[in-house]
């Protein structure tokens, strides 16, 4: 269904860039890659999160819902940016769109097919009436797909994982952050370290799951202390 491309101006070597930057500033040498790489995973594991700022990661996706990108842009900790495909050069006469599992599920595809046909035909006689592109355009909806071109940083990547890879996150939304894990793992052998020691869920995180109706990974805050009591 969707698609992640990891653009050629994201660095390859992130574990090494933040190796080298917290080099410069703790006065260490800079020059040996061997170095830089152990500097670098120093710092993750000692959870240095403003070094870990530094590598960017630009990437173009494609293919996903208006609904699950629009959550992904407004996840904006550490200042990312991103364009958005414009509506106003959507073909309205075929549009893409995501549709979900359950809709087939249940049987009302055609139902859900001949709806989104129906958006399509409405914006085109809007256009042929003289309506602006940009006003017909409110009409698509949350399902329609689109695009955007992304930058953010590897510190926002690790913040977002721990909301979007919780089972509880929405279905889309989860589909399309591990297509995003699996093309930084793909891009380099340091994005593929950096995301298996930075990437995982908040119960991982806090060891415990505090989650109002939690799914059972982990156990519920009040049963981890009792726990944590019992072997104390």
């Amino acid at each position: 269904m969707g698609k992640i491309t990891i653009m050629p101006e994201t660095v390859k070597d992130p574990i090494s860039l933040i190796g080298r930057c917290a080099g410069v500033c703790w006065g260490s040498d800079v020059s040996d890659p061997e170095k830089n790489y152990k500097r670098g995973l120093e710092c993750i594991k000692s959870d240095h999160g403003r070094t870990i700022e530094f590598p960017d990661i630009y990437s173009v996706i494609q293919g996903y819902s208006a609904r699950v990108i629009r959550e992904w842009y407004t996840h904006i900790g550490c200042l990312p940016s991103r364009l958005q495909s414009s509506t106003r050069r959507i073909n309205y006469h075929d549009f893409e769109y995501v549709t979900p599992e359950s809709i087939e599920k249940f049987g009302c595809k055609s139902l859900y097919d001949g709806v989104m046909h129906l958006i399509g035909s409405v914006c085109e006689a809007l256009e042929v009436a003289g309506v602006p592109r940009e006003d017909a355009a409110l009409l698509l909806p949350l399902g329609m797909c689109t695009g955007i071109v992304d930058k953010r940083n590897l510190r926002n990547v690790m913040d977002m994982s721990r909301q979007r890879m919780c089972s509880k996150a929405y279905h889309e939304y989860r589909k399309m952050f591990r297509d995003y894990l699996d093309a930084l793992r793909d891009y380099s052998d340091e994005w593929s370290v950096a995301v298996d020691l930075l990437m995982a869920p908040k119960c991982e995180k806090l060891g415990y799951c505090n989650e109002k109706e939690s799914c059972g990974h982990r156990p519920r805050k009040e049963a981890a202390s009792c726990g944590l009591a019992s072997k104390q």
